[in-house]
This record gives C-alpha cells, sequence and structure tokens, in this order.
C-alpha cells in the first residue's frame, strides 16, 4: 500500500488507498463514507469507479438534510425516520493501520451511536476487508443491527443467490421473500429463479427485497466486471426486516447491495461488528457463479 494520497469528491476532501490492485477512496472529514472503488492493472486504472455517485441526492430530516453521496456507508437497522439518518457531514478521525485505515465518526448525539469502518486492503488480490463497528454509547439498552450498504452504477445486474437443500427432510419451507410497499413482483427488472434471483438495475421507480441468504455473499455483473461482497452466513437470532440478513435496492438513481447483522439487545458500552469482504473479478471468472449462470449474464 502506498502513502495516503490527497483527493476530490464534490468539493468534499478526501484520501486514497490503493494498492497494485484497487484504488479506495473516502471521505476525509464526513462519513465515515466510502466513495469511489475502482481496479487497477499493472499500476493503471483500468476502469471507473464501481460505485454510484450521487451527490445532489439527499433527504430532509428533523436533523438537518442527510446526504447520501454514493458509495458505501454503514447504518443501523431497523430502519426508521429520523433516527436512521443522523447527517454525518462532519467530525471524522482517520486512523492509519497496517495495510489500511480505520474511519470514526463521531457519536451520534440523536442515537448515542458511533460508526466506524475499518478498511483492509488484501496485498495478493483485488479484494478489501471491511470491519463495521457500532459502538453503543447511550443511557438504556436498545435494539439495533449493523447494516453494510453499497451503492453501485445502474446498468448492471445484481446476482442474489437463493437458499438451497431441504429443511428437515421436505417438511419445513427453505425460502422467504420481504417486499417493500412500492415494490410490485411484476416488475420486468425482477427475474426470480430457483437457484438465483436476477435484477437489472435500470432506472425506473423504486423496488427493495430483502431475503435470508445462508450462501453468504451477494454480487453485481456490470461492463465486464464482477462485484462480489462476501459476509457472515445468518446465526439463530433475529433478523431486521421479516428475517433479511441481504437486501437489495434500486431506484432512478443507483443500485444497492445489503448486508446486515441480527437484531441484538444492544447494552450501553457495547459494540456490534459486522465483516464484508469486497472481491472484484474480470471477465467470465465468476467465483460461486454456475456456467449456466455465466452465459445467462453475459447474454443480457
Amino acid at each position: 500500500m502506498t502513502a495516503l494520497e490527497h483527493g476530490e469528491y464534490y468539493g468534499l476532501p478526501t484520501r486514497v488507498l490503493r494498492n497494485q490492485y484497487l484504488r479506495l477512496e473516502f471521505l476525509a472529514a464526513a462519513g465515515p463514507r466510502l466513495v469511489r472503488c475502482a481496479p487497477l492493472t499493472a499500476g493503471a486504472q483500468a476502469g471507473g469507479n464501481l460505485l454510484a455517485e450521487v451527490p445532489d441526492f439527499k433527504f430532509n430530516t428533523a436533523y438537518g438534510d442527510f446526504h447520501f453521496r454514493g458509495g458505501h456507508r454503514l447504518w443501523h437497522a431497523p430502519e426508521a425516520a429520523p433516527r436512521t439518518y443522523v447527517p454525518d457531514d462532519d467530525g471524522l478521525t482517520i486512523e492509519e493501520t497496517p495495510g489500511g485505515v480505520k474511519l470514526i465518526g463521531p457519536v451520534e448525539a440523536a442515537t448515542g451511536f458511533r460508526k466506524s469502518i475499518e478498511i483492509q486492503l488484501q496485498p495478493d488480490r483485488p479484494a478489501v476487508t471491511l470491519r463495521h463497528e457500532l459502538q453503543y454509547s447511550g443511557a438504556w439498552p436498545v435494539e439495533a443491527a449493523p447494516w453494510a450498504i453499497t451503492q453501485l452504477q445502474l446498468g448492471g445486474i445484481g446476482v442474489l443467490p437463493q437458499p438451497a437443500g431441504a429443511v428437515n427432510g421436505e417438511l419445513l419451507p427453505n425460502r422467504q421473500l420481504a417486499l417493500w410497499p412500492y415494490a410490485s413482483w411484476r416488475d420486468p427488472r425482477l427475474e426470480l429463479g430457483d437457484d438465483f434471483m436476477l435484477f437489472r438495475a435500470e432506472a425506473r421507480p423504486p423496488f427493495k427485497i430483502g431475503y435470508r441468504n445462508t450462501h453468504g455473499w451477494l454480487g453485481y455483473w456490470r461492463a465486464g466486471v464482477f462485484f462480489l461482497k462476501r459476509f457472515d452466513q445468518p446465526g439463530s437470532g433475529p433478523y431486521p426486516d421479516f428475517g433479511s440478513n441481504a437486501e437489495m435496492y434500486c431506484n432512478d438513481a443507483f443500485f444497492e447491495l445489503e448486508t446486515l447483522g441480527a437484531l441484538t439487545r444492544v447494552e450501553p458500552g457495547q459494540t456490534l461488528t459486522h465483516v464484508e469482504v469486497w472481491e472484484i473479478y474480470r471477465g467470465l471468472d465468476l467465483p460461486d457463479v454456475p456456467p449456466a449462470l455465466r452465459a445467462r449474464l453475459i447474454e443480457r
């Protein structure tokens, strides 16, 4: 990894992490937020930003405007307004670590949570480990779950593996889907399969779906690059949104892959942790994706 470089994101200062495989850019004063992720080859930038860039996209709240900005962020579930949308425009602290950095936000006065994301570039391949933490300093216990959200550019195909295998023989169900009020089963972008759900990320009205993902990964195929998010497989604890540990959202500006930890009774002084590993693949070398599905992605 080279020394942290300085950059800029629509007028906001940034810092840049890079090695021979990836270039990662994060906000230097706001967040914690990752705003750019670009694969590299032989030290030269081979592709543009995989993450969405929506600097003008915002949501008005009782605490002021919440700026989505694009990229990757950490929230706490279940979603509720205005609690979820506490602005994160300043107060960030950056700590350098071996092979990466830790981005530490200020304590949210409205919630008692402090968000942090530790970024660790893997030295031998185009991959990065993100350790998300929610540190709670409120006065009484609350129920919450860590919620990691990655906004990606439109124009690709979301790949959501379906649960497989029988539970107690074939006597119990093995799949459950959660649909949001504004989403329709008849949305032409959605393709439901027994092995995978596919979603064409086109600029149309909003759509969101969630489910219990037992494979531990989600993917996004766009312009010959496969973006893979790995995360912990679900445990026995309850999860938000009808038991969802993985969710997908799309609107007319960006596409989101979201992963969630278990709902936990959080005591004052307790920290919740949620780890993701991002892996970037080019061409047809798509891990965990069978050849038949690879052909379907290339055709579409």
